[in-house]
């Protein structure tokens, strides 16, 4: 049995346990079991207390409970019922629910008894629970609400989460590194830092961006912006609403419809907020004739679009409903695909020495043959080969992939960029797809080295994904304690009392003038006080400004901890040369 299979199968096991556990406690007869699968990092149970007030509080007395009933979990008596013995059996709606579902498709009902305790179940579990878990690999975590099958019409159930390892150290490390997380969370640090907000008057999803966020949003972007004019792309622009009919063409509509918001009637037409960039760079493509000599073209944008995720779905700079991206869409021959697609992952692993992503992976996505026609545009053979030319790109450049069905885009495979943080925690960072159905319906062409009208293949990319993501991701990535290149503020500068002011000023406009993004703090405070402000909020460095100082004319800069370019703590007096040549050199080399 495979690790992630008996890590499962554990899992799965343990939310028996913990349904059993609660059935003694608080009375079979009194409350209504649902279900509990094995889930990511744990397990769950959603149960009807049928108003019996359940907290967190309780759940210490319950894990006592699965721990003291564990050594009697010795074996599994897995037995076939009919659907009459299931439901006289389990006398409650929810799992009367599942049984009618289970025997309308004709599959069997099956019960799983161990330790005297009973479920509705379908396999998957240790067979030998006492001998296989450790009782300290596993932990009652929270109590939450969930509606019965997720769906809000239904009736509010108590879930009861738990997490759950082979090991108690693999347990305590996940506990360590989740502690670690919510220190990180760019929720709380975004708010504490001054780099983004949301208000209840803007609307769910549309976050405002402050000063400090505004600083990093172009940094990045001068960052792409010269990455990308030196591989040889082309800035375009276009505007953030288009017609019905542009996105019916493009076939975003119907497949993408969800994701849109609901069109605006102006003069008789419908007009979209734009959802994806794609189309309107397909109609730049298609305003002048093209040759095979103008190829390969490569369209770039920071363009905004707008995206309807649902209310439940929105979580911080993660889902929003307002984005930023990183597009371009480079249209090129088959002969040239390969490198193109190329160059594209290659400027990934560019960004990610850039911001020491170290852990990556490609996630490779590709179509279902049964869904042609439905979710994919029904051409199986483009589908096919173009899969085939981005399997032997990845495989070719020795870039980690995982081939996923069944998750392309509706009109070509697709690549999602899995990334891990500085702690471990894995992001959906970006996206590389192809696009071999669009252009056809654009008809786009150009005049390929026969005179022949030719259909260019077309790579839609976002390498930094949307500004909103991936700064989330960096804030986590970072704990907030951003290079100097990309801090708001990069250097403090601060006079010890009033009459330092005046040195402290020449210093600041000095650092301004060299385009050191710096911050003067001539407040009536304390050294102390001015001091702590600068580490709370995360500054790389501060120069403070005393009698010294301005004896020699010179300055103290202090850096953060951790190190700074391998600078810990006070690094003494420089010259003003000497601190504008250190800053300007960091920020160029991107430290």
């Amino acid at each position: 049995m495979e690790k992630t299979e008996k890590l499962g199968n554990l899992r799965h096991t343990l939310a028996h346990l913990l349904a059993s556990a609660i059935g003694e406690i608080y009375k079979f007869d009194k409350i209504k079991l649902t279900l509990g699968p094995a889930i990511d990092n744990g397990f769950y149970y959603d149960i009807d207390f049928c108003g019996e007030k359940m907290t967190d509080a309780d759940l210490k007395k319950i894990e006592d409970k699965m721990r003291k009933n564990l050594p009697k979990w010795t074996e599994w008596e897995h037995k076939e019922i009919s659907k009459d013995e299931a439901l006289e059996f389990f006398k409650n709606e929810y799992k009367a629910e599942l049984i009618n579902e289970i025997a309308l498709r004709g599959e069997k009902i099956t019960t799983y008894t161990c330790g005297g305790f009973t479920d509705l179940c379908r396999g998957g579990h240790l067979a030998h629970p006492s001998k296989e878990i450790d009782p300290d690999s596993f932990k009652l975590d929270r109590v939450a609400g969930a509606y019965w099958r997720g769906d809000e019409k239904n009736k509010m159930l108590t879930r009861i989460y738990g997490l759950a390892f082979e090991t108690k150290e693999e347990l305590d490390a996940y506990l360590t590194q989740r502690e670690e997380a919510e220190k990180r969370d760019h929720r709380k640090l975004g708010q504490e830092l001054d780099i983004f907000i949301f208000d209840d008057d803007v609307g769910p999803g549309l976050p405002l961006w402050l000063p400090n966020g505004a600083v990093i949003i172009e940094e990045l972007e001068k960052l792409a912006k010269e990455t990308e004019e030196k591989a040889g792309y082309v800035r375009v622009r276009t505007p953030h609403i288009a017609k019905e009919s542009m996105y019916k063409k493009s076939g975003h509509l119907p497949y993408y419809a969800d994701s849109m918001y609901s069109p605006m009637d102006c003069e008789g037409e419908n007009y979209y907020l734009k959802a994806m960039n794609c189309p309107h760079h397909h109609k730049i493509f298609a305003a002048r004739p093209k040759s095979y000599r103008d190829l390969p073209l490569r369209l770039a944008e920071y363009g905004t679009v707008y995206r309807y995720e649902k209310s439940g779905e929105l979580f911080g700079l993660m889902r929003v409903r307002s984005l930023s991206m990183n597009d371009a869409h480079i249209y090129c021959s088959e002969k040239q695909f390969a490198n193109e697609f190329r160059a594209v992952n290659e400027m990934y692993l560019k960004y990610f020495k850039i911001f020491g992503v170290e852990k990556y992976i490609m996630r490779f996505s590709t179509h279902d043959p049964k869904e042609l026609g439905k979710k994919y545009v029904d051409e199986p053979e483009l589908w096919l080969k173009t899969e085939k030319m981005v399997r032997d790109v990845l495989i070719e450049s020795k870039i980690p992939y995982v081939e996923v069905p069944n998750e392309a885009a509706f009109y070509g495979p697709k690549i999602d960029v899995q990334v891990w943080s500085a702690i471990g925690k894995e992001f959906t960072l970006a996206t590389n797809q192809v696009d071999f159905a669009v252009p056809k319906r654009f008809d786009l062409t150009f005049t390929n080295k026969e005179g022949k009208a030719e259909t260019p293949l077309c790579i839609h990319r976002a390498p930094l994904g949307t500004h909103e993501r991936f700064i989330g991701f960096l804030i986590e990535h970072y704990a907030g304690i951003f290079p100097l290149w990309l801090s708001p503020v990069q250097v403090k500068v601060i006079p010890v009392r009033t009459n330092h002011n005046e040195y402290a000023k020449q210093i600041f406009e000095l650092l301004k003038e060299n385009n050191i993004r710096a911050e003067l703090d001539d407040s009536d405070e304390n050294l102390g006080t001015k001091v702590r402000d600068a580490k709370n909020k995360k500054m790389p460095y501060w120069i403070v400004i005393g009698d010294k100082e301005i004896e020699a004319k010179k300055v103290t800069l202090e850096s953060r901890l951790p190190a700074q370019a391998g600078d810990a703590g006070q690094l003494g007096q420089i010259s003003k040369e000497e601190l504008v040549a250190k800053l300007v050199a960091e920020v160029k080399i991107k430290i």
